[in-house]
């Protein structure tokens, strides 16, 4: 492995606010060399990420956990390098996560750091989303810049319990593939989207987050 010292970023004053138990702490900073050394090499992460993989990438992502309510169960599709599925593991140990990915040479590194930094509220699934419909449900669908909504709604909504919600962590496109998925909403009946922008536990760090629940009536499959 590289020199950690030299590519891992120093931590910041929001992590400490952001990660205020000594532990979670010290597991997200572990999280982050690995991220910076280990998913550089591999190709999870660019290289020019590694400078700002605090607040571009796991203070972004743990701005999900307020909304998120205790002792969830959580499925991150698409979790690539573990986020934001590794990141709300370690900052809300009360919840259930399920890592969905696809390709093998992530699963590995994913299987790799929940060992490492012996996450037990983790399980590393390498599937496909579809690959789960009709076997799997969650109180929570989360996905991070994986593919437009219309799209992620077919994949993630039959995840989702009844009353449950997928939470789909976006940028500034957020408007325009919500009026796009309008035709899927209606087919799936699902409520309304909410177009949030969520603030951490930090109070600094923001996420653009479309909220959509699954109706009850739903009856997807």
């Amino acid at each position: 492995m590289s020199d950690v010292s030299r590519e891992t970023p120093s931590t910041p004053d929001a992590a400490r606010r952001a990660f205020p138990s000594g532990r979670e702490l010290e597991r997200a900073e572990r999280y982050v060399e690995l991220l910076a050394t280990a998913g550089v090499e591999r190709g999870l992460i660019g290289p020019r990420e590694a400078p700002r993989l605090w607040d571009r990438h796991v203070l972004n992502s743990l701005a999900l956990a307020p909304s998120v309510p205790q002792g969830s169960s959580v499925a991150d599709l698409g979790s690539g390098a573990g986020l934001p599925g590794l990141v709300l593991a370690i900052g809300r140990p009360d919840l259930t996560l399920t890592l969905v990915e696809p390709l093998l040479r992530r699963t590995t590194f994913l299987t790799e750091v929940v060992e490492e930094l012996a996450l037990r509220n983790v399980r590393v699934c390498r599937a496909r989303a579809e690959e789960l419909h009709g076997t799997e449900a969650f109180d929570l669908v989360t996905a991070r810049a994986l593919a437009p909504l219309d799209r992620l709604l077919g994949w993630g909504m039959p995840l989702v319990r009844d009353g449950g919600a997928l939470l789909a962590m976006k940028g500034s496109s957020a408007a325009e593939e919500i009026r796009a998925a309008e035709t899927v909403l209606a087919r799936l009946r699902c409520a309304p989207p909410e177009l949030l922008t969520l603030t951490g536990p930090d109070g600094s760090s923001t996420a653009t987050v479309v909220r959509v629940v699954r109706r009850r009536d739903a009856g997807l499959g």
